[in-house]
């Protein structure tokens, strides 16, 4: 009966051994298998991986700083498009009267009911004035696109340089119209200078209903700027034909008054617009500076 007790403990201090053994080993590569042990192909093959790889991506895309995602101007734009619906419940009848100011040279003493009411005045303002915000941002892609050199800092501050080229607009509106104002206080009477000056109003006041499709697609469409802005052109020239056409049955129903139509050309249409554009250029650069 000892010996069997004594098997028992032999067999018990074995595997207490065998737990001491466990519990006390100590790993043969604490720093991992060196170089010269690296025969596993796994092994060389985890040892020639870089550790970490270079990224790749696509090259950036410059976002467009255009009046588009401009805030000042798009609020010009919808500054505009606002005062149109504002007036447009009371003053609809000035559309309606477009191809009479445009076109009608009937000769008839003013009455109190050709006078225009509030609601007219409001819609007439508020169409130039849209014509005038139009203007501005057609002149601001024109500027850059024909002086390249003032583009980029155009772009750096898109707000300011549409602002200024509206009011720049509206300033040569009210010298137009104060030059028409004299020339027909000058040279007509009354009932002439109101044809030629209403005249000039639904003009003016049209060619911002022309130029509002044609400034939404340069918006959209940047790339079309050639072809859009000698659209942009050719309304406007149309528009002008149109008012000087109205103004040469106005005040020149003769052959002989021929030449005075010229000069007529020269100094009022013409060059007003030419010093207008040197003007315009010298404010641009200005403004850059």
């Amino acid at each position: 009966m000892a010996k069997t007790n004594d098997s028992i403990q032999h067999a018990t201090d074995t595997t207490q051994q065998a737990h001491d053994s466990v519990a006390q080993f100590t790993p043969l590569y604490p720093d991992g298998i060196p170089a010269v042990q690296g025969n596993d192909s796994v092994v060389s093959h985890l040892a020639d991986l870089p550790v970490m790889e270079s990224p790749k991506g696509t090259a950036s895309v410059t976002h467009s700083r255009g009046p588009l995602y401009d805030t000042g101007s798009m609020s010009l734009l919808l500054m505009s498009m606002f005062f149109i619906v504002v007036s447009f419940k009371r003053g609809y009848v000035y559309l309606e009267n477009f191809a009479h100011n445009l076109f009608s040279v009937r000769r008839r003493r003013e009455n109190a009911f050709d006078n225009h009411t509030m609601s007219d005045v409001r819609m007439m303002w508020a169409l130039i004035f849209n014509t005038c915000v139009m203007e501005g941002l057609l002149l601001f892609y024109a500027v850059g696109h024909f002086v390249p050199s003032l583009w980029q800092g155009m772009l750096e501050n898109v707000g300011l340089n549409v602002g200024a080229l509206t009011a720049m607009c509206l300033g040569f509106h009210l010298c137009q119209h104060a030059l028409y104002a004299t020339l027909g206080y000058v040279f007509g009477d009354t009932v002439s200078r109101r044809l030629w000056i209403s005249g000039f109003k639904a003009s003016q006041s049209l060619l911002g209903l022309l130029l509002f499709p044609v400034t939404a697609l340069l918006l959209l469409f940047p790339a079309a700027i050639e072809l859009l802005l000698s659209i942009a052109a050719v309304l406007y020239a149309l528009v002008r034909i149109v008012f000087v056409f109205k103004g040469l049955r106005i005040f020149f129903n003769k052959f002989s008054q021929s030449l005075y139509f010229i000069l007529y050309l020269c100094s009022v249409e013409i060059v007003p617009l030419v010093i207008f554009a040197m003007l315009l250029v010298a404010i641009c650069t200005q403004l850059q500076s």
